[in-house]
């Protein structure tokens, strides 16, 4: 008897829901390329978050502010990431190349404009992917950061403009 109540319990464990697998809005294993030439203090200053990705979620776009500090940004705001709203306040180390770690996740600088006036920033895991701009950005801009995305494995129909 004992051993009949076990296996219903195991086959009642497998029927189970399973937890949603977190959204990754770029396959983790394909390659991701950092921007070589990213300089942290060309950054300082406000930016508006003009676009993101999200599948779900809603949150209003968001802003942060970059004060470069010695090794790294220090890091003031809140933005919407994968349709979340998220505190980012800290110390960024830089960890690469235009490569930071804010609150334990690697974030990727992966294209900046020559004027430094578009900032699109990835993560490996694909977690998120958001496009940040000092003022309105212009379509030439919004679509240039789309194509990068793009190159580095995400899926730009997730990509929403705020």
């Amino acid at each position: 008897m004992y051993r009949i109540a076990l296996a219903l319990v195991l086959v009642l464990a497998g029927c189970a829901a399973k937890a949603p697998a977190p959204t990754a809005f770029r396959a983790a294993g394909d390659p991701i390329w950092s921007a070589a030439a990213f300089q942290p203090a060309d950054v300082a200053g406000t930016w508006r978050q003009v676009a993101d990705f999200r599948t779900a979620g809603s949150c209003d776009a968001g802003a942060v502010e970059f004060t470069p500090v010695a090794g790294g940004l220090q890091l003031r705001g809140t933005l919407c990431l994968a349709g979340k709203a998220e505190a980012v306040s800290g110390t960024a180390p830089l960890v690469g190349p235009g490569r930071l770690r804010v609150k334990g996740e690697d974030w990727w600088v992966i294209w900046v404009d020559v004027g430094y006036r578009t900032l699109a920033i990835g993560t490996p895991s694909g977690r998120f992917g958001i496009i940040l701009d000092r003022g309105a950005i212009p379509g030439d801009r919004l679509n240039a950061a789309r194509e990068i995305f793009d190159f580095n494995g995400y899926r730009t129909d997730a990509l929403t403009a705020l």
